[in-house]
């Protein structure tokens, strides 16, 4: 990969609304019957705090956060086109959504991901998150997975 940028931005942006458009549409296929479910937590009214990275003015990966309470923020919207999956740029915009929330005064990331999703749960543990007891609208949710990381 050539450099990258990454904007700070809200979820009003043009780029994140495409990429998430994206996300959606392969969480249906990967949540089957359960997609209606996860998807109403998945709206982004109450974000204010998103992160776009671009190689070569092309956005390829999306983050953002949602601000739980004075010391916790919960990762939301997590993406990255198909043809730049493994090459540790998830990780970047994770780590930059980290950095983010820390110097807003925030001291802990929580997230949720699906049991389906392989490849983000191996991403989060690689990332230094903690597996916790399911959280919110996820308590007692057999499909759901909920993770932890002090920042």
């Amino acid at each position: 990969m050539s450099k990258l940028l990454f904007k700070k931005t809200n979820a009003q942006d043009l780029d994140f609304k495409t990429l998430i458009k994206s996300l959606d549409q392969d969480l249906a296929i990967t949540d089957g019957e359960e997609h209606s479910f996860y998807n109403q937590f998945n709206g982004t009214d109450n974000i204010n705090h998103v992160l776009v990275a671009y190689e070569n003015s092309i956005a390829l990966s999306c983050g953002a956060f949602k601000i739980m309470d004075s010391k916790v923020v919960e990762i939301k919207r997590m993406y990255t086109v198909p043809s730049y999956r493994g090459k540790g740029l998830a990780a970047l915009v994770l780590k930059n959504l980290e950095e983010w929330a820390s110097k807003e005064g925030f001291k802990c990331c929580v997230l949720e991901t699906g049991t389906r999703q392989i490849a983000a749960i191996r991403l989060y543990e690689k990332c230094g998150y903690q597996i916790i007891e399911n959280y919110g609208q996820y308590k007692g949710v057999i499909n759901s997975c909920c993770f932890e990381k002090a920042i």
